[in-house]
């Protein structure tokens, strides 16, 4: 795979732009949260060395192009959340898509603008013709925010996951890029 080259996307309120060394910080404040990551696929961080192993995952990431990670920054300068397509099948134009939002953000809309920036890039620059999300079934919030940028629920898939000694399902959502550029 090749090197993605930093990225930068721009909404009404947000900048999306690549993460480095500086956004550490913020971004244990975001996964350390126990309320913000109750969905997540791990506990709440507990260290900071968890953010630096996190952002160097991520600039790996960005040069073998396994996965874009944006950070999500808002008027104010402050990281917000982040968003990441991931586990890119090349041969099949798809991919995954995870996020995650800071809990005092929450409510204003700032993911659904953030997500629609992020699949225009998908579906457009990249030339993905699919976008997957795996959800916690109990993550309602989250359902509801895909099935309004026009993901159709897929499948349910029991006991799939063991996060912090619990087992839970996930729900499958899917996206196609006809549908996206249809409904937009």
């Amino acid at each position: 795979m090749s090197a993605f080259l930093p990225v930068q996307l721009d909404t009404t309120r947000l900048t999306l732009r690549f993460l480095d060394d500086n956004d550490t910080a913020a971004i244990y404040a975001l996964f350390s949260d126990p309320a913000a990551v109750r969905y997540w696929s791990c506990p709440a961080w507990q260290e900071m060395a968890q953010a630096h192993d996190y952002i160097a995952q991520t600039l790996q990431h960005y040069a073998d192009g396994s996965a874009l990670r944006w950070a999500l920054v808002n008027g104010e300068q402050a990281v917000v959340g982040v968003v990441t397509l991931y586990h890119f099948d090349r041969q099949n134009a798809r991919c995954d898509v995870g996020y995650m939002l800071a809990r005092p953000y929450w409510g204003q809309r700032y993911m659904q603008e953030a997500l629609k920036a992020v699949l225009d890039y998908g579906f457009g620059t990249l030339r993905l013709h699919r976008i997957e999300a795996d959800i916690h079934p109990d993550n309602a919030a989250s359902v509801r925010l895909l099935q309004g940028l026009h993901f159709r629920l897929e499948g349910h898939l029991r006991e799939r996951w063991f996060v912090d000694g619990e087992i839970s399902d996930s729900l499958i959502l899917g996206l196609l890029a006809r549908d996206w550029r249809s409904a937009n």
